[in-house]
């Protein structure tokens, strides 16, 4: 047995096979009325998430980027022509810090992939422009990991992709969203 772990301690490559429902009815059993309810949802979520991130790493290795650079040339590459933002607009769309979005600008100008200016909507701001390289390498990169992620929801038919799109998109709204008693005092 392997002690490779992640970053979150986890055993490198490993999840449980043992069925949810079998995981629920056991701490019903030990614990009777423990609400067990979220078990049959979470832990295959996890379990999925963990194979999902294990695979997209592994493929953008193949591929030769790593993952913030692709999130980095993929938020300009969807901005649209002319494929330039400012800093403080990728910020805002991948949702870190300034300081991450800088260090992340700066690797990817050193290797040719975006070039830095003056932005024209602002004396202040930056711009942040995909060179023909940082072009070529997204949409080659972007066509060939959904190319292979396509391939791994193949097993859902168009009307389940639909149903789990939509449930996925209600419970991560209700997950993003503050509660009531979650929200700081004003």
């Amino acid at each position: 047995m392997s002690n490779d772990r992640d970053a979150d301690g986890y055993p490198i490559g490993s999840t449980s096979t043992w069925p949810a429902a079998d995981i629920a009815a056991s701490w019903q059993r030990e614990l009777p009325g423990v609400r067990t309810e979220s078990i049959e949802i979470i832990t295959p979520v996890w379990r999925i998430a963990k194979v999902l991130a294990d695979d997209r790493r592994r493929t953008l290795a193949k591929l030769g980027i790593d993952p913030s650079t692709l999130d980095l040339l993929s938020v300009i590459r969807r901005s649209g022509p002319p494929y330039e933002l400012t800093t403080r607009e990728i910020t805002r769309r991948t949702m870190i810090t300034a300081g991450a979005v800088s260090q992340r600008v700066a690797r990817a100008e050193q290797t040719g992939l975006v070039e830095r200016s003056p932005s024209a909507e602002s004396r202040r701001a930056v711009g942040v422009r995909l060179t023909d390289a940082g072009h070529r390498l997204i949409e080659t990169t972007v066509r060939q990991l959904l190319e292979h992620e396509a391939d791994l929801i193949g097993a859902l038919t168009a009307a389940e992709r639909t149903a789990l799109t939509g449930f996925l998109a209600r419970l991560e709204q209700a997950l993003v969203t503050p509660r009531a008693g979650d929200r700081p005092e004003a």
